[in-house]
């Protein structure tokens, strides 16, 4: 794949790793994960390629939680679609909400070392709601809530800029674990995070069980468990509310009148979290708004990133408009 002289984004999200190619869009999408050989100490496998029990996840929040892992393996997944290393790419990445200039510092530097000749930093919150759909140019409200692995980010948006925004620790990841901890206290098996993950997918409005892969910990040996969805949602039932909690509070440090635009308009759910059974409709109770989750919520913020990408002078042009 020749991708000479193209601009990239770079979607570093706790879970997965999007890369979206100007001209072309998203061209990788893979776990950010790393495995690492426990005797030797190092890094064997990344992404789609990382397994086993000493795979590490070095990204959380959309920051690195490990700098030198996360320089790795963006290095590596950019090397992966960009193979002249004498065209040096220009990047486009998320900075979420409220960072300090240390995180921001930091993230130009996972970029540099990946051998960009250019970062661009664009706020998480605009690009997931460019990705979602949301009328981003124009001053009226909208609010997107993106869950991703390790947290829920809240944000209200006006005229291309963020009004209020919140983030909170009830991410997928949360969910899985509590979905874990039921197995074990009602079952006294363990449950992976995969097979949690798959569970909460799985717990839709049908109805129906959902069958989950469990081990005995005394023998090792795997089996079946049909878990009741009304337990699933019973086990995510605190991190819903947290998200809830969050989200009323954003929407009452807005002006009156972005309120009341909400109130038509609604907020849009993104991420892997968007897919939770019972939260669109959590939201619509409490909030008194349209709940709706975006097309593609898993891809919304590399597809909002790819949109600065294509169009490289659209944050400049937003700002002067304010």
């Amino acid at each position: 794949m020749s991708l000479l002289g193209r601009d990239l984004a770079v979607d570093l999200g706790g879970s997965r790793t999007r890369i979206y190619v100007r001209g072309k869009g998203i061209v990788l999408d893979e776990p950010s994960a790393v495995t690492i050989d426990g005797r030797t100490g190092k890094i064997i496998a990344y992404g789609a390629d990382a397994t086993g029990e000493e795979t590490c996840w070095p990204v959380s929040g959309g920051l690195p939680a490990d700098g030198d892992l996360t320089r790795r393996m963006v290095k590596h997944f950019l090397g992966k679609v960009h193979r002249r290393p004498l065209a040096r790419p220009r990047l486009v990445m998320a900075l979420p909400d409220g960072s300090t200039p240390l995180e921001r510092a930091t993230l130009r530097d996972v970029a540099y070392d990946a051998e960009a000749r250019q970062i661009r930093l664009i706020p998480h919150s605009l690009a997931a709601a460019l990705g979602a759909g949301l009328p981003v140019r124009e001053y009226v409200g909208g609010m997107v809530i993106d869950i991703g692995r390790d947290s829920a980010r809240i944000a209200v948006l006006s005229g291309g800029e963020a009004v209020a925004t919140t983030a909170v620790p009830s991410g997928g990841r949360a969910v899985d674990r509590a979905i874990a901890r039921l197995v074990e206290h009602e079952h006294g098996r363990t449950l992976d995070e995969r097979e949690a993950e798959a569970a909460k997918h799985h717990a839709g409005a049908d109805g129906n069980p959902v069958t989950v892969r469990v081990k005995d910990p005394d023998t090792g040996r795997e089996h079946d468990v049909r878990l009741p969805v009304e337990r699933i949602r019973e086990a995510a039932g605190p991190a819903i509310e947290s998200i809830v909690w969050a989200a009323r509070e954003t929407v009452e440090r807005c002006p009156a009148e972005l309120i009341g635009d909400l109130g038509e308009r609604g907020l849009v759910l993104v991420g892997g979290g968007a897919l939770l059974a019972g939260l669109p409709r959590r939201l619509r109770e409490s909030l008194g708004m349209p709940v709706r989750r975006a097309e593609r919520p898993l891809e919304c913020v590399a597809l909002g990133l790819g949109t600065c990408v294509d169009d490289l002078g659209l944050r400049a042009r937003l700002r002067r408009r304010r």
